[in-house]
């Protein structure tokens, strides 16, 4: 995988705090806290969250990289401080004085990193794995992601979401196709976000609800579906010449990695399963008054492919849908062994959430963002914003001349 961004988290979910760094920015960013808060805040959006949504209110610090609201082209460094750290301190204290203060967690619960984990690392105490692998380590994604998307704006390149099913309640493909073809994200997120379960459609997220009330009342979760669309990304980012400079593939290896996702498409996906070729092909026209944003006057009036064709963007908007699994902590607890007596015991209970669908539909548009951020800068390269803009504008017009 050829990266120019390179970026890195660290931190534990009751550890001190959460820290990222990112790297090869270029320079003259205009960059705020304010700018990471926002997308922060929409992480915690959503309708079946845990109580751990009600002590955390994320804030970013900008520790290196900015100089009075620009990026300075060196590393970025990030910091998200734990509020819950306090009831932690000892706990989860770096320092060797406070070994054994807490007991140890024994009993791995099904659906974790919990039992894998201790067996890879050796670890008698499961906490030393569940830490780490908590979702709460989504939040320096969440934050990285937003500098990402801060970036691509200046290209108008604009990356959104919105969730299209949630258990057996799902969006009508009627609905959903309506809104796809007319989704502008800058015009639709603040619309989807009004919806506590982040759908499109006021009675189908009102069927949502109901669906994770009923998980609530059962000790229970659910899981769901989403559906990530970047618009304005240029033809020509990603590459059809080795098997890991795929666009395809790097997205979705990147959404794979997130906590939960258990499944990525591009585009129709399974649904080209029982459909024929003659179906799902993107036929190609050409339209000298559409070289405008894109650039390129070849056009397609389908998106059967998802903006992608041969692990290379086509210059139309670029479709991923993700399904999420149902967070495995329960308060009905499944049955597991205790690692050290090797006798059955009832999982053990975790605080966590109900439904964390819109939720991880906001965590993957960060990490799209920094993908495709990614590969903007492979293609056009630039050490300062200036000069990636001069590079991409000249491809602009390149583009407009084929």
């Amino acid at each position: 995988m050829m990266n120019v961004l390179r970026f890195l988290t660290a931190g534990e979910s009751h550890g001190k705090a959460l820290t990222g760094i990112i790297e090869k920015i270029p320079s003259g960013l205009a960059l705020s806290a304010q700018d990471i808060d926002i997308e922060l805040r929409r992480r915690q959006l959503g309708y079946g969250r845990g109580g751990r949504m009600k002590i955390e209110q994320d804030h970013a610090q900008i520790l290196s990289g900015v100089r009075w609201g620009k990026t300075l082209g060196s590393p970025i460094a990030l910091l998200i401080e734990n509020r819950d750290w306090k009831n932690w301190q000892e706990g989860m204290s770096p320092e060797s004085m406070h070994e054994g203060c807490i007991a140890p967690v024994t009993r791995p619960r099904p659906g974790h990193a919990d039992l894998c984990g201790a067996l890879k690392y050796h670890q008698k105490d499961i906490r030393n794995i569940l830490e780490r692998s908590s979702a709460r380590e989504t939040a320096m994604k969440v934050a990285l992601g937003a500098i990402a998307k801060k970036f691509l704006s200046g290209f108008s390149v604009n990356v959104g979401s919105y969730v299209t099913q949630i258990g057996s309640i799902r969006l009508p493909d009627e609905l959903l196709k309506q809104f796809r073809d007319g989704f502008v994200v800058q015009d639709s997120l603040e619309r989807i976000d009004a919806s506590p379960v982040r759908c499109p459609d006021e009675d189908v997220a009102h069927s949502m609800m109901a669906v994770i009330d009923k998980a609530v009342q059962n000790g229970d979760s659910i899981g769901g579906r989403f559906e990530v669309i970047a618009t304005g990304v240029p033809p020509g980012l990603g590459s059809h010449i080795q098997w890991d400079r795929r666009l395809d593939g790097i997205l979705s290896h990147a959404l794979m990695g997130i906590q939960a996702l258990k499944g990525v498409e591009i585009g129709d996906g399974f649904a080209y399963t029982d459909k024929f070729g003659s179906e799902v092909m993107d036929e190609i026209f050409y339209d000298p008054t559409l070289s405008g944003l894109r650039g390129s006057p070849f056009c397609r009036r389908t998106n059967h492919a998802g903006g992608i064709e041969g692990g290379i963007t086509n210059g139309m908007p670029v479709i991923i849908k993700a399904v999420m699994k149902p967070i495995p902590t329960l308060k009905k607890p499944l049955r597991s062994v205790d690692i050290i007596t090797k006798e059955p015991f009832e999982a053990v209970y975790e605080r966590s959430d109900t439904c964390a669908v819109p939720a991880a539909a906001v965590i993957c548009e960060a990490m799209t963002a920094l993908v495709l951020a990614d590969e903007l800068l492979v293609k056009f390269g630039g050490d300062s914003l200036d000069e990636t803009k001069r590079n991409y504008d000249s491809y602009i017009g390149y583009l407009g001349e084929f």
